[in-house]
């Protein structure tokens, strides 16, 4: 096909594809609702491989598509399907307004030596059971976290912004919505990515998809024995490097009319350009490649079998009610947290640390804010993989949309009644900072939120009351620890299980009194 309409086909697509999977993670108001999750991301080639690996289901076989696609068409996941790839394209697309000569690529040698020891270090810690290469370098888990950490709080702050204007006139449509920053630690690796990921586009359009990004690579492998693929007319062709000048992946070496298919991203951006017709986008002319006598290219065969073989290895809650007591005493025995707490649905830690690769979906999607970045809680291979963080929010005992949209099985579904008595951790009671110990004041926050009042008030002194934790009933949503009014220390905090347990069914007299709406 020599029409310039592939261009504008694709550019059309890539576009839609890109604001569907921006409104996905700044969706604050859960229009699409959880169903939508899933085929909206079964595209994305390393969450649908993961999860596949993971569950072995055939609703994650996004990833075999995306295969099949490439040795079809070449990689047009790369042009249209991938958000980051999308992303980078409109950024090299300003760095062409803002001075012309951005514009200008040029055939450039491909940094082959590095691309290949960046998928095979990826490679090789997925196949020892690490994730870390891949959370950090997965193009759509960086293109998620550029929405949460930089994207929804523009839009959170634009709201709020319609929100108070809109409420001088009575006008409550558009409510307002707390923005709450993470910590700053959890800010170098996205803000340093956008840095490198904004730089290189901006100058070099294509340059970190073919150098840095591991899937690019492997595709790129697959596109090299593509049946479709871009291609010279000599008849037609006048050299006149248009074709090159426009390549955003700097993949055309017009002088000898070759294309370097592992690095073409299917852009089309050079038919478009070629004012004779001289290049084109069809099968493959098996009488033009360079055959053995067998007729069979041996090392296409390898780069199949390679990378095969490589594939193989509730609203926002801000303050306790006005009953709960204020102390006039700084508590001062720390919690001693052993382990910190992995969301309902992960199993374990361990499981979900070798799983999550940190595209912060789950955490957009908490609508208790209680999933946070980590920043050394789960080590260094797990910085800002999600936490359950009890000072910022906690686990709703009827919520499990974290279970709904995770994309790569990191965290598995579960059904209500299973989440209900999944016991991620164990309250523990400090009593050293219970303000009934060391102010002599009722108080009974942590009872009065506790879901399946594992969390007890029994006698003190006089007719205070103090709490008692049953763990055979707790399920660790930390709805104590976040009621404690207790600083900077509470009395009460969760501690994770390593791996998840299940807990034991209330009784149905403990239920009773438990309310019905969390009362903030």
């Amino acid at each position: 096909m020599k029409s310039s309409a592939l261009k504008h086909i694709r550019t059309v697509f890539a576009v839609l594809v890109l604001l569907l999977l921006a409104f996905l993670f700044i969706d604050f108001r859960g229009i699409l609702g959880d169903k939508a999750f899933g085929p909206i991301l079964y595209l994305q080639f390393v969450p649908s491989f993961l999860k596949f690996v993971i569950a072995g289901v055939a609703a994650s076989t996004g990833f075999i598509a995306v295969i099949l696609l490439t040795l079809l068409t070449g990689r047009t996941y790369c042009s249209f399907l991938c958000p980051l790839g999308i992303l980078q394209d409109g950024i090299s697309r300003i760095g062409g307004l803002v001075k012309r000569r951005f514009r200008k690529y040029g055939y450039k040698k491909p940094w082959t030596a590095l691309r290949y020891f960046i998928l095979g270090i990826t490679a090789g810690i997925m196949a020892l059971g690490g994730v870390y290469v891949l959370t950090i370098l997965d193009p759509y888990s960086t293109f998620g976290r550029f929405m949460t950490y930089f994207a929804q709080p523009v839009v959170l702050f634009i709201n709020n912004i319609l929100a108070a204007i809109l409420g001088k006139f009575d006008i409550y449509t558009i409510y307002h919505v707390d923005i709450k920053p993470y910590e700053l630690v959890a800010y170098i690796i996205p803000t340093a990515f956008l840095f490198l990921v904004g730089l290189l586009a901006f100058r070099y359009g294509r340059l970190y998809c073919n150098t840095v990004c591991p899937v690019g690579t492997l595709l790129g492998l697959l596109s090299k024995v593509s049946l479709f693929r871009i291609r010279f007319d000599d008849a037609k062709c006048t050299r006149c490097g248009r074709c090159a000048m426009s390549c955003k992946s700097s993949c055309i070496d017009f002088l000898n009319k070759t294309v370097d298919l592992s690095r073409c991203v299917n852009c089309f951006n050079c038919i478009d350009s070629c004012k004779e017709n001289g290049m084109s986008y069809g099968l493959v002319r098996l009488k033009r490649e360079s055959v053995s006598k067998e007729g069979t290219d041996p090392s296409r065969r390898g780069f199949i079998a390679g990378s095969l073989v490589l594939l193989a290895g509730g609203s926002q809650l801000i303050r306790a009610q006005g009953t709960t007591p204020t102390p006039t005493k700084d508590s001062t025995v720390k919690e001693d947290r052993l382990y910190p707490v992995s969301p309902p649905g992960s199993s374990g830690i361990a499981t979900f640390t070798s799983r999550c690769t940190a595209c912060t979906l789950c955490v957009n999607a908490c609508p208790t804010n209680v999933l946070q970045p980590s920043v050394n809680e789960y080590g260094f291979a797990g910085i800002m993989q999600p936490r359950m963080d009890f000072h910022s929010g906690f686990c709703n005992y009827d919520c499990t949309r974290c279970t709904d949209v995770c994309p790569t099985g990191a965290i598995m579904p579960l059904v209500m009644e299973a989440k209900k008595l999944t016991q991620i951790g164990k309250a523990v009671f400090i009593k050293e900072n219970c303000i009934v110990e060391t102010e002599k004041t009722a108080c009974g926050a942590c009872s009065e939120h506790c879901p399946t009042k594992a969390c007890h008030m029994v006698p003190f002194e006089g007719k205070l009351l103090i709490p008692e934790v049953k763990d055979e009933i707790c399920i660790g949503c930390g709805a104590c620890e976040y009621a404690c009014p207790t600083r900077p220390y509470r009395a009460i905090f969760v501690d994770g299980n390593p791996i998840h347990e299940a807990a034991e069914k209330p009784e149905a007299e403990e239920l009773k009194a438990v309310p019905t709406e969390f009362p903030f």
